[in-house]
């Protein structure tokens, strides 16, 4: 078999995955990332003082993740992952209640005794145990849950998450195999890496790297274009460059507006793909915010808060990774022109700090040591009805390019795990097409 000379575009955990297989079949691999380091949306940032990197937006990994647990194992970092148990909880009338276990679930007042109860725990093992996600597609979270497991329990546990993830514009047309994909893999135990995801990101493209591998940081992808000969022509600031196959890992519309020669039909495709971003506070307190030791908070928007969640990360990881600095995250997920895009950190921190005190009365804004404020455009996909007709193909009309992104990662939520999953499977593709 031929050596060919592979494009990578985006260093995310999903590109690295990739690059991996890629070059292990004895390809030459370059990867193409606009940042100065890898790791995507899932990558970190490090302050003086500080042992561990934090994420830029809140992270972790479920037990469940095979497919990152694969990764591990392939890499021989295993001794680098860390499971945990940090303590989760939900918001009613004031108060938060655990929502870690099964036991907690069912202990949880909002939802009122009895038959509320029975049908929450039966609904909730059955999307555990069914693979059977397809008809679900068919029909909006909002009425299977109305269906099958009642009103109250739709409107006190789901409605509120699905219009916290979603907004009121497309809560109630996101569909039910969004849900279960949610409902049937994930786990209670949370897992990290030591120094945090973009430690796992430095030592993965480091790895790499050893083994010939070509990253290009700071090196934007400004337009892709076929030739005659199955040539690839990828250009950046630094020229242009030939190459047998490309595969972009970023967003439908990065992919769409790099790829003009795109076939119509694939093109309004990938620009009738919805998603929303994200607009996340992270800010450095001197005390703990959450007295009992709370990790993660699911606050409805019903509630008041300006945020959909918030995260202690230092009640995940021990804060003498930090410099001793109790970290939080204010998080949202929202469509790019809501107001939030648009304010600075200091405005940000005007809306949010005051809700802080309904979490720890306490508080008080000389608890503030500093903030940091990161946004991304591309964040979370919207699965309507029948999405499954709408994922784009991997291997795209265009001869040598090929497009694995969050988006065709349905049924599973977005999420590094999945991400890892597509782009191996695009590996596969392109490995495939060169042994024929």
């Amino acid at each position: 078999m031929d050596k060919k000379r592979i494009a990578i575009v985006g260093a995310g955990f999903g590109g690295l995955s990739a690059a991996h297989d890629l070059v292990k079949a004895g390809h030459q691999v370059t990867i193409f990332e606009n940042a100065p380091t890898p790791g995507g949306l899932a990558a970190g940032f490090k302050e003086p003082g500080w042992d561990w990197s934090a994420e830029k937006f809140y992270h972790h990994w479920f037990t469940s993740d095979a497919h990152m647990f694969k990764l591990f194992s392939e890499l021989g970092v295993e001794s680098k992952v860390m499971i945990q148990s940090p303590k989760t909880v939900m918001f009613y009338k004031g108060n938060f209640y655990p929502f870690d276990s099964i036991i907690s679930a069912l202990l949880y007042p909002g939802l009122g005794f009895g038959i509320n109860k029975i049908r929450f725990g039966l609904v909730g093992l059955y999307l555990r145990l069914t693979k059977n996600w397809k008809p679900m597609e068919k029909t909006t979270v909002e009425k299977w849950m109305r269906k099958w497991a009642g009103d109250k329990v739709y409107t006190q546990m789901w409605e509120p998450m699905v219009i916290g993830k979603f907004g009121e514009r497309y809560a109630r047309q996101v569909n039910m195999a969004w849900m279960w994909a949610r409902l049937h893999v994930r786990s209670t135990k949370l897992v990290t890496y030591q120094g945090g995801f973009q430690a796992f990101a430095d030592d993965f493209a480091a790895k790499l790297q050893t083994m010939g591998v070509d990253i290009c940081y700071n090196t934007p992808v400004e337009k892709i274009l076929t030739e005659k000969g199955r040539q690839v022509s990828l250009w950046t600031n630094a020229g242009d460059e030939k190459f047998d196959r490309v595969l972009v890992t970023l967003s439908p519309a990065q992919m769409a507006k790099m790829t003009p020669q795109l076939p119509e039909n694939y093109l309004k495709g990938l620009l009738e793909l919805r998603s929303l971003g994200a607009v996340v506070l992270t800010i450095s307190l001197n005390h703990p915010l959450s007295r009992e030791g709370y990790y993660w908070y699911n606050l409805p928007k019903s509630a008041g808060f300006p945020f959909l969640a918030l995260v202690e990360h230092t009640n995940f990881l021990p804060k003498e990774h930090f410099g001793n600095e109790n970290l939080i995250y204010c998080g949202d997920y929202l469509e790019t022109d809501h107001e939030y895009f648009r304010l600075t950190k200091e405005e940000l921190l005007e809306r949010f700090l005051p809700s802080l005190k309904r979490i720890n009365p306490d508080f008080e804004l000389d608890w503030v040591n500093r903030a940091w404020l990161t946004k991304a455009n591309y964040a979370q996909p919207v699965p309507l009805i029948n999405h499954s007709e709408n994922i784009p193909a991997i291997q795209t009309p265009l001869n040598g390019v090929y497009f694995a992104s969050m988006s065709q990662v349905y049924p599973w939520d977005r999420g590094t795990n999945f991400a890892v999953d597509i782009a191996r499977k695009a590996a596969s593709l392109i490995l495939e097409a060169i042994e024929k």
